[in-house]
């Protein structure tokens, strides 16, 4: 399968955080911007509120807030903090491939 003809990954994301803090807004922001731009119409995102579901950082080993979760596609990776450095989000998440950005059709 060529790299034109492969299907386009829908990433699937969780971003834990602790209430309305200044901290957790930035993330929110700062992840929401970075998915627009490189995976426009290809994300999943869901917010946790870990004051109001606390039950969801043991059950899925979060340890710090805000953490970003990447559970599709594999493998599973966590970020931590504010999300503000955008060039290590993309590198995290892996949003490249064949040197392109994951929202842009490859050269042919």
């Amino acid at each position: 399968m060529t790299t034109a003809s492969r299907p386009r990954q829908v990433f699937i994301l969780q971003l834990f955080v602790t209430g309305a803090s200044p901290r957790s807004a930035r993330a929110i922001s700062n992840i929401k911007r970075i998915c627009d731009r490189h995976l426009p119409g290809r994300y999943e995102l869901s917010v946790v509120d870990l004051y109001q579901q606390p039950g969801m950082a043991a059950g899925n080993d979060i340890v710090a807030s805000p953490t970003l979760l990447k559970r599709l596609p594999e493998p599973v990776r966590r970020i931590v903090g504010d999300l503000s450095e955008e060039a290590k989000v993309i590198v995290s998440l892996d949003l490249t491939f064949d040197g392109a950005r994951a929202g842009e059709a490859p050269d042919d």
